[in-house]
């Protein structure tokens, strides 16, 4: 049996860590430009609400096939190496999409973005929970999001700033700029090795070895515990937040009349509320439970976006920065505890794969998800996807509370053999 015990572990001053959260801030923060406003460039681009449904449906099968195999890469080359070859991916994904003249170079960028998305997910969750112990891992991953949680804040509105001003090219460019930035670090972090050192023995990079890791983490998805309830209650939030959420720039401009800029302006309200609760999230995972965390936040969800979908069009501007504030909040509460809760119940040879696993959560069943909710809008109205995932946040709360909950022994060690799952 292994432990995370070290003090030195705990350390977010390392010159080490500094690196590690600069680099995820840049790449962030160019991600974060044009995200809230991939819609409104998808109209700009020509597309229909039903193409933009669908490029949203389509952009999630690369995606869906990849974060299980970028956690395998983590467990078995190490979390900084897979980070470095993720970046590669994420950047040759945003100069493509800077370069793109229709939907369907979007969606190519998108799929090569995925490879981004898919090795570097699962390693910083994985990397962060090893520098730390089970006792504060909910508050650490509450910090490390802060730290780099500002790009929510600063992102939306400096990409619908640059929009308004200069045009879609020139903040996709400075997203790319952000992403070159972001890969030569990582890239020289993996050269020098010595900072990707784990505790237990690597999965071999073999399709023996990944064949094992997904035979034992599929052991523990049906094994009937909290691993299983996570990728339940995961899988029907993928499905629900995907018929709306994708949608919720092009809602703002259609049904809320508001300006690009102010729709930057509204998703920085929603990064700077989440990066506020992050360290306060993560400690009330620790101390009362995850379940208290992602509880709370659920039901936030349901008042804002059952804001959303109730509120008459073109209402006055302070309800949707109120809503976006109180969103940010559910998201700060869910995240720490979340990953602090899955660190946790896997083995920690296992992690990177877990991570990429829940990433994936139930891809394949949520696939359709934004095509249905373009039907939703198109036919019946652009609230009702938004009146949908209300319902389904409140309804989420009840497996939440009562299966969400690990045996006190398995917040005091981490074990490399399978804990109890109850």
């Amino acid at each position: 049996m292994t432990t995370d015990s070290t003090p030195k572990k705990t350390s977010f001053l390392s010159p080490v860590l500094i690196t590690f959260m600069v680099a995820m801030i840049l790449a962030n923060l160019g991600g974060n430009m044009y995200g809230p406003l991939l819609s409104l460039y998808l109209e700009n681009l020509g597309a229909t609400v039903t193409q933009i449904g669908l490029f949203y449906t389509l952009s999630q099968v690369v995606p869906l096939i990849l974060q299980i195999l970028g956690g395998w890469v983590s467990d078995s080359l190490g979390r900084l190496r897979a980070i470095a070859i993720g970046s590669v991916f994420g950047t040759i994904g945003a100069l493509i999409l800077y370069g793109s003249t229709s939907w369907g170079w979007v969606l190519l960028a998108s799929a090569v973005g995925a490879g981004a998305g898919a090795l570097v997910g699962p390693s910083f969750d994985a990397f962060i929970a090893e520098k730390s112990t089970p006792q504060n891992r909910a508050r650490v991953f509450g910090v490390s999001q802060m730290l780099y949680g500002v790009v929510g804040v600063i992102g939306p509105p400096a990409g619908g700033w640059i929009v308004e001003n200069y045009g879609y090219k020139a903040m996709l460019g400075a997203s790319a700029g952000l992403y070159i930035i972001a890969m030569i670090i990582r890239i020289a972090m993996a050269r020098s090795g010595k900072h990707d050192t784990v505790s237990y023995e690597r999965t071999s990079f073999t399709f023996a070895g990944l064949k094992k890791n997904l035979s034992a983490m599929f052991g523990l998805l049906f094994a009937g515990g909290v691993i299983t309830w996570i990728l339940i209650t995961d899988g029907v939030r993928d499905i629900s937040y995907g018929m709306s959420l994708n949608f919720l720039g092009l809602f703002m401009e259609q049904v809320g009349k508001l300006s690009i800029q102010t729709i930057g302006l509204l998703n920085g309200v929603f990064g700077l509320f989440m990066m506020a609760f992050m360290i306060p999230g993560g400690w009330l995972a620790d101390k009362k439970g995850e379940r208290i965390g992602i509880a709370t936040g659920f039901f936030l969800h349901f008042l804002s976006l059952g804001a959303i979908a109730l509120v008459p069009p073109a209402s006055p501007v302070w309800i949707y920065f109120t809503g976006f504030a109180v969103a940010g909040t559910g998201i700060g509460l869910i995240a720490p505890a979340y990953q602090s809760l899955i660190s946790k119940a896997v083995p920690a040879h296992l992690r990177g794969t877990a991570f990429g696993l829940f990433s994936t959560s139930l891809g394949l069943i949520s696939l359709p998800a934004p095509y249905i909710g373009s039907l939703l809008w198109k036919n019946i109205s652009p609230q009702f996807p938004f009146a949908v995932t209300a319902v389904v946040s409140l309804l989420t709360i009840i497996p939440v509370w009562l299966k969400f909950k690990l045996p006190k022994d398995n917040g005091n060690t981490d074990s490399t053999k399978e804990p109890n799952q109850g």
